[in-house]
């Protein structure tokens, strides 16, 4: 979830730092406009369930960088941290869809990547971060938990992880999205692009699996494929080609744009709203690690920049503390030296003063 009432509050005040308008103005003057239009009440992006991964992304910074222990969110903290949350209610949204229309011109109907980010990544609890959550036996508990709390669940993950029971389950108990990320409708390509666990013939045939499974048990929950643009000199002819595979398939499917440019040192051209603007996490909102930390967002994966710990403190205790608010300053002033300066391609609010 993002907090979408400061997205619609701030939209205007960002338009005019992204123009280069705001002329005359300080930067504390900024950093005060920002603070104004902040809920003390936090939200959460993402809880990391799980850091444990057994693929080797070439496009990935956990294949060669990550460093931290592995582990898995333990389910009384899990709880612990749904607790303290609560959905939207149904007119913000509708406020919210308003405003999408209105101001990015995309309808609710349309399939695309900025759709995705804009209608389905704002209302939904996500649950993955640096692993994969197929490999956490607590998935189907913790959807269950957030559909009886009334939250949308999603989550993205490698399709070569399926279990079909254990997915079906989670069907069952009320996933809204699952999102299965398929780089080519090539077996060997797939292993030098995410490693020698993944192949697009054995994830195929139990995507379709859960597909009729789907249909026949009528569960709702949507299933997205996705394909990372990663630059590739045959890139549009592969996903056309996995268009065609799931053709008349019960899918939402689009081409994505690569997310780790830093990483690879390939800056070739983003079509994501949200990689375009400047980073507004630190006001909008907040990640839980699987070991209980809270870090700025779902990139740092490292958890270089902590601002809490949830077995210390509560959500808003840190979201409303000395750390997040010196983070705040960090990205207003563009500080030098820290994860989001160099090891991110979004830019921060500051960059753009």
């Amino acid at each position: 979830m993002i907090d979408i009432e400061f997205f619609m509050k701030s939209h205007e005040l960002k338009k005019m730092v992204m123009a280069g308008s705001l002329k005359g103005s300080s930067r504390e003057d900024l950093l005060a406009l920002l603070e104004s239009f902040r809920s003390k009440e936090p939200t959460v992006y993402n809880i990391e369930t799980t850091n444990a991964c057994n693929m080797r992304c070439a496009m990935c910074p956990r294949t060669t960088m990550m460093t931290r222990i592995v582990e898995n969110i333990s389910r009384d903290i899990f709880v612990q941290v749904v607790d303290q949350l609560k959905p939207f209610p149904n007119d913000l949204w509708k406020r919210w869809e308003n405003f999408i229309q209105t101001q990015y011109g995309i309808s609710k109907n349309d399939m695309s990547e900025n759709h995705f980010f804009l209608y389905i990544i704002p209302k939904v609890i996500q649950l993955h971060g640096y692993g994969d959550p197929l490999l956490d036996q607590n998935m189907d508990y913790y959807v269950q938990l957030l559909t009886e709390r009334g939250f949308c669940s999603y989550f993205s993950c490698n399709p070569a992880n399926i279990n079909v029971e254990q997915t079906a389950r989670m069907f069952q108990n009320g996933l809204t999205y699952i999102k299965y990320s398929i780089e080519t409708v090539d077996d060997d390509l797939h292993k030098q692009i995410r490693g020698k666990a993944s192949d697009f013939s054995r994830s195929f045939q139990k995507i379709e699996q859960l597909l009729e499974i789907k249909k026949k048990e009528r569960y709702k929950t949507k299933v997205i494929i996705t394909m990372l643009n990663l630059n590739r000199k045959d890139q549009e002819e592969d996903f056309c080609r996995l268009q065609e595979a799931f053709q008349g398939k019960d899918v939402y499917i689009y081409l994505k744009s690569e997310d780790q440019l830093w990483y690879r040192k390939e800056y070739h051209q983003t079509m994501s709203v949200h990689w375009s603007e400047y980073c507004q996490h630190p006001w909008m909102s907040m990640t839980v690690k699987s070991n209980g930390e809270v870090a700025m967002c779902m990139e740092d994966f490292n958890n270089e920049i902590i601002l809490g710990d949830v077995h210390k403190e509560s959500l808003y205790d840190i979201w409303n503390g000395l750390a997040y608010a010196h983070f705040r300053r960090d990205h207003v002033y563009a500080t030098h030296g820290i994860k989001c300066s160099a090891r991110c391609d979004m830019d921060m609010a500051g960059d753009l003063i």
